[in-house]
């Protein structure tokens, strides 16, 4: 069975591009577009990844990280259009291994995962 990788982000167009490359390398993959889902499904079809957009609307995707970290220590990836090193600094010290700036290439996540 392939590792699953969740991805969140309430871009569609982001979303599914991010989804097409990650399946192209062998793993499965669910989309969501808000923290309520992912943290719904997480327990029931555990990730062995996230890749967390930190622009949801209506979210403290912060808050999402923090409530992630208590039950799991799955990789995080943050992906932002925000590239300020506060930011950065934030998604790091709530628990993310990795913080990617949009725009970003594709091949860049890839070798990230």
């Amino acid at each position: 069975m392939s590792k699953l990788i969740y991805v969140v982000d309430d871009d569609k167009n982001i979303s599914e591009l991010v989804s097409m490359y990650i399946r192209k390398e062998g793993y499965s993959v669910k989309t969501f577009d808000n923290a309520e889902d992912v943290l719904n499904n997480f327990n029931r079809d555990k990730p062995d990844m996230l890749i967390l957009d930190i622009m949801l609307p209506g979210t403290d995707v912060y808050e999402l990280c923090k409530k992630v970290r208590k039950i799991s220590d799955v990789p995080i990836i943050m992906v932002s259009a925000k590239d300020e090193d506060l930011d950065k600094l934030l998604g790091l010290e709530l628990g993310s291994v990795d913080y990617i700036a949009k725009p970003f290439s594709p091949r860049e996540l890839i070798a990230r995962i």
